[in-house]
């Protein structure tokens, strides 16, 4: 029952993400090992959407390191029949810190069974698109894994590339990179600690290379606004290239001010019980790396409720040949809505 619930989930993910981004564009898929235990380290700036997109797109059925504080209850099974597995942090008290050793333990068994995990090298999530300091975790597990496995042990650098942190009909350009095999960085004149640093700072330089804006250096929050859908609808190479020589176009602001109002407000009025919902579900969330998550995974539940409830309604009050017709229209309206959220004035 789990394996089913875990395609139905993977599948619907990969139909949403379709429908939430404008257009999505996966480079280096031929770079993901076909043999061996692989450990993906993306980064980490869209909350629990990041390993569901990985997981929605790889062929292998992959586990998930997820703070803890989000398993037990009644959600429980459902964590469980996705993969996922709990990571405890200090605030989560430093007794539970050591059932991680547990964790890992199953992550390291995981790993030499020749299965697939998700880790966060960066720790934590974020809404910059630099790269965080990455922390030893992940290079431990593998180091550790490669050491005890037969087979060989893959570190693969991911970039996941929003072009925008909180708004739907973004472009998302999602890049696995070359990947580290562990044993070829095992040296036996080296200690533990020094190995797993290497392993980290060679994962640290493939990650960046995945990633359109890596360094917060003094130039970053000019770089930044160079991230508009004007220019992320270019190739990755191209546009990673652009933002790194501030030699491509900055977003230019709409002008009229009322009509774009005028046009928010009708685009508004045809969803807007399931709209209403969502503004205060989101009002719960204080942090805003989760909106994108809530959006893709809320949304489509929401809006499908409120469009087959319209459908009925009107085939029944009114007439079954334009209920669908009015459907449509709903769905248009809320793509126009969403498009003119882009324009600035």
């Amino acid at each position: 029952m789990k394996k089913i619930f875990y395609y139905f989930i993977k599948y619907t993910i990969r139909f949403a993400s379709k429908c939430y981004f404008r257009n999505i564009k996966i480079i280096g898929l031929e770079n993901i090992p076909q043999e061996g235990g692989i450990l993906f380290s993306p980064n980490h700036q869209g909350a629990f959407l990041d390993p569901l997109l990985i997981g929605s797109i790889v062929n292998q059925q992959v586990t998930s390191l997820t703070r803890s504080d989000v398993f037990g209850g009644k959600f429980q099974w459902f964590l469980s029949a996705l993969k996922m597995l709990p990571v405890y942090r200090i605030r989560n008290g430093y007794s539970n810190l050591r059932r991680n050793e547990e964790i890992f333990d199953k992550c390291r068994k995981f790993l030499c069974s020749k299965e697939s995990i998700i880790m966060f090298s960066e720790a934590a999530h974020h809404n910059e698109y630099y790269l965080q300091s990455l922390s030893k975790g992940s290079s431990r597990l593998v180091y550790e894994a490669q050491v005890d496995s037969k087979f060989p042990i893959y570190l693969v650098p991911v970039g996941i590339n929003y072009g925008h942190h909180t708004k739907p009909l973004c472009d998302l350009h999602l890049v696995f990179g070359k990947p580290i095999e562990v044993k070829d960085l095992l040296d036996d004149s080296l200690s533990k600690a020094e190995t797993i640093n290497n392993i980290r700072e060679k994962l640290t330089s493939r990650m960046k290379k995945c990633i359109w804006l890596p360094n917060n250096d003094i130039n970053y929050f000019k770089r930044k606004k160079l991230i508009n859908r004007i220019n992320t609808k270019m190739d990755y190479k191209d546009l990673k290239k652009g933002i790194d020589l501030m030699n491509i176009k900055t977003e230019k602001k709409y002008k009229n001010k009322l009509v774009l109002k005028l046009l928010l407000i009708i685009s508004y009025v045809p969803n807007l019980p399931p709209l209403l919902i969502m503004k205060k579900i989101l009002s719960l969330f204080e942090d805003i790396v989760f909106f994108s998550s809530i959006k893709l995974t809320a949304g489509l539940i929401l809006f499908g409720i409120w469009w087959l409830i319209l459908y009925i309604l009107i085939g029944i009050y009114f007439d079954w040949i334009i209920a669908l017709p009015a459907v449509f229209t709903c769905i248009l309206f809320l793509y126009i809505r969403q498009n003119l959220l882009y324009f600035k004035y």
